[in-house]
C-alpha cells in the first residue's frame, strides 16, 4: 500500500482515521508500519520508531 495513515493515540491503542499502513517518527522519520507500532506519546500525538526515539523526544521535553 505504502501510504500513510493518519492515527489518533490513545492510552493503549491508537485509531485509524486515515486508512494506511504506516506513520512516521516524530523524531527521526523514519517509517513504522502500523503492526509495528509500540510508542507513541498520548499528549503530544506523535509517534516513535523505539524506545531510543522516545527517549530522545522525552529528553527534550523535560
Amino acid at each position: 500500500m505504502n501510504k500513510l495513515a493518519k492515527l489518533k493515540y490513545l492510552p493503549n491503542n491508537f485509531e485509524i482515521i486515515e486508512e494506511g499502513d504506516h506513520v512516521e517518527c516524530a523524531v527521526s522519520g523514519k517509517k513504522i508500519h502500523l503492526e509495528n507500532l509500540n510508542y507513541w506519546n498520548v499528549e503530544e500525538q506523535e509517534a516513535y520508531f523505539s524506545y531510543v526515539e522516545a527517549s530522545i523526544k522525552k529528553e527534550k521535553i523535560t
